[in-house]
C-alpha cells in the first residue's frame, strides 16, 4: 500500500506516510519513450533521403517530446506527501503539494472523528477528519480500498491515543 505507519517511540509521536501510487517507475518510462521512438522511427526509414523526411521529423520530435514533458510532469504532481503524527495530546496532518504551498492541520485527538463518506464526495469512499470546526480530506490519491483499510487503521491509532490521553 502506499502508505505506511512508523512505530511509536516511547518520547515520540505515532506516524503515518501517505503517497501516490507510482504504476509507471522512471526506469519504465525511459524504456516506454526508447520503444516509442522506435516504433515512430520504422516508417521513417522509407523516406530517408527525400525531402518529406524534415517535414515529418519536427512533427514526430515534437510528440516524443510532448510525451515525455506530460510524462515527467506526472511524476512532479505525484510528489505529493502526507505526514499524519500522533501523540496523546496533538494530532497533525501537513500536506506537501509539488505546486502550491505546505497544507497543515492539528487538533486535540480526543475531538477528531474519522468520517468515510461513501457517496456524495468527491471520490468513492471520501475520508476525512474532523475535529473542532475544520473537516480535512486523507488520502484523497489512494484506491477506494485503501482508503477503507486506512479508515480502520486511523480509528485504531486515534482509540489508542484518546486512551493514553486518559492515563494518569
Amino acid at each position: 500500500m502506499p502508505y505506511e505507519w512508523h512505530p511509536r517511540t516511547p518520547d515520540g509521536p505515532a506516524q503515518l506516510d501517505l503517497w501516490p501510487y507510482r504504476s509507471l517507475p522512471r526506469r519504465g518510462m525511459v524504456t516506454f519513450i526508447a520503444i516509442t521512438c522506435l516504433l515512430v522511427l520504422v516508417p521513417l526509414l522509407a523516406v530517408i533521403g527525400s525531402m518529406v523526411l524534415w517535414g515529418l521529423l519536427p512533427f514526430v520530435l515534437g510528440a516524443v517530446g510532448l510525451m515525455w514533458y506530460f510524462l515527467e510532469r506526472s511524476y512532479k504532481d505525484g510528489e505529493i506527501l502526507e505526514e499524519l503524527r500522533l501523540s496523546h495530546d496533538r494530532i497533525e496532518l501537513t500536506r506537501h503539494n509539488p505546486r502550491a504551498p505546505r497544507q497543515d492541520w492539528q487538533a486535540n485527538p480526543y475531538w477528531v472523528r474519522v468520517e468515510m463518506h461513501r457517496t456524495g464526495g468527491p471520490v468513492e469512499n471520501y475520508l476525512t477528519l474532523k475535529g473542532g470546526d475544520r473537516e480535512v480530506e486523507i488520502g484523497a490519491f489512494l484506491s477506494p480500498e485503501e482508503r477503507l483499510a486506512l479508515q480502520g487503521e486511523l480509528m485504531r491509532a486515534l482509540a489508542e491515543a484518546q486512551n493514553a490521553g486518559r492515563r494518569p
